[in-house]
């Protein structure tokens, strides 16, 4: 790759949108839910993914879900992208009170 794609790439991942929110994970098999919140929810799916693929998830029964059903049978879904608005001190606490809405609605697992 060139010096000025490089540069490019990098600019243009900087200035990307980012969009906090509530997410789910969804385990078809079983009807497993999981909620989570992430302060960048163009990220948190590779993330999740990642630790998963390399056994190394903090969250026990979602690994467990993971290497008993595979790979195919955990979805990822956006519930809930929070506004742009929200002040950066007030993110992290929406985020909490907005995941803790959605367990409580889904009857699902907070992560």
């Amino acid at each position: 790759m060139k010096t000025e794609d490089k540069k490019a790439a990098v600019a243009a991942y900087k200035e990307r949108k980012i969009s906090a929110g509530i997410y789910a994970l969804r385990c078809a098999p079983t009807g497993e839910v999981w909620v989570g919140a992430a302060p960048d929810l163009g990220t948190i799916q590779n993330r999740l993914w990642f630790q998963l693929r390399l056994n190394g998830s903090p969250y026990r029964e979602l690994q467990a879900a993971w290497n008993r059903h595979g790979a195919d049978s955990i979805t990822f879904e956006v519930l809930e992208p929070l506004d742009e608005e929200t002040a950066g001190y007030a993110l992290g606490a929406a985020l909490k009170a907005r995941a803790r809405h959605w367990t409580e609605t889904l009857n699902a697992r907070l992560i």
